[in-house]
């Protein structure tokens, strides 16, 4: 069995300055470490919210270290500085606007400000991107809501296939999809 890449790319201006503690990268790290069973590796990255960087990195990520997906964290709210949605959209072949509408109605449930949050999916050739926002707590719900629809979107476009432990988050796929 391969070893799956997965992307982790924090989006912060203060976090790539040294300025402060990435919180967010660290918190994905620990959830896919938990829910993962099958072999992966993470590829890390800190960059500052500059659109022209963010999609260099997701380039870089998916086309040349050949990650299957990229979890990104921060860069997705209101603020005049938070691009990460555009990037996402100007690299991906195909958006998937289910993800961030779901990942808005899981955090509505725990905080009024969720409306906020402009998080994204998209593909890009053989590789799944989601956009988290940057607190570990919300990282944490966003990834537990959406994460059972992830192996299976990836094995529809060809990715790394992924496998969960389901006492921690169980995966969904079709019965004639099933790794035997």
């Amino acid at each position: 069995m391969s070893i799956a890449r997965i992307g982790i790319l924090t989006i912060s201006d203060r976090a790539s300055r040294g300025d402060y503690e990435d919180k967010g990268g660290p918190a994905i790290n620990v959830w896919f470490s938990r829910v993962l069973t099958s072999p992966w590796e993470a590829v890390a990255r800190v960059i500052p919210d500059e659109q022209p960087l963010i999609e260099e990195a997701l380039i870089e990520l998916s086309d040349i270290e050949g990650c299957c997906l990229i979890v990104t964290t921060g860069g997705t709210g209101p603020a005049v500085r938070d691009v990460t949605p555009e990037a996402t959209e100007a690299v991906c072949e195909k958006m998937m606007p289910g993800f961030g509408e779901l990942m808005r109605s899981a955090s509505l449930k725990i905080v009024p400000t969720a409306i906020l949050s402009r998080q994204t999916a998209g593909i890009r050739g053989k590789c799944f991107i989601l956009n988290l926002p940057g607190k570990p707590s919300a990282i944490d719900d966003c990834l537990n809501a959406v994460f059972p629809a992830i192996p299976y979107c990836i094995d529809l476009i060809d990715g790394a296939y992924l496998e969960s432990n389901p006492e921690q988050c169980k995966s969904f796929r079709p019965a004639h999809a099933l790794r035997r």
